[in-house]
């Protein structure tokens, strides 16, 4: 129960950060005047943001799912291949979140969806 108060804590913190980035940008004005952050350079540091969190979670997620399954082992060797099987096939589609974060990362980055 702790770690999910840490957790909590964390993404709090991490909002309250990124309110703060977004209400400084639109207070400095449009990108050519008031030398205040433009779209993109807010877009940036939102991948940014949104790979560092999505990774973390991506990380903490195969831990726990290895743990779990050297723990399934341990208790009945007998049933480990389908396991390890069980095993992969969960790290793949945990892995796979963080690779569709890292897509609309880059299609923010590289395709501009805000016209700039």
């Amino acid at each position: 129960m702790g770690s999910r108060v840490g957790w909590l804590k964390f993404l709090a913190t991490a909002a309250v950060l990124f309110a703060a980035g977004s209400a400084w940008a639109a207070e400095a004005g449009p990108a050519g005047g008031g030398g205040g952050m433009s779209v993109g350079a807010v877009s940036v540091i939102t991948g940014g943001f949104a790979m560092a969190i999505a990774a973390g979670i991506a990380a903490l997620a195969q831990g726990r799912a290895i743990s779990a399954a050297l723990d399934g082992i341990a208790r009945q060797p007998n049933a480990a291949p389908r396991i390890q099987v069980a095993m992969i096939i969960g790290l793949a589609l945990i892995e796979s979140l963080a690779i569709y974060v890292l897509l609309i990362a880059l299609i923010i980055f590289f395709v501009k969806p805000f016209g700039g």
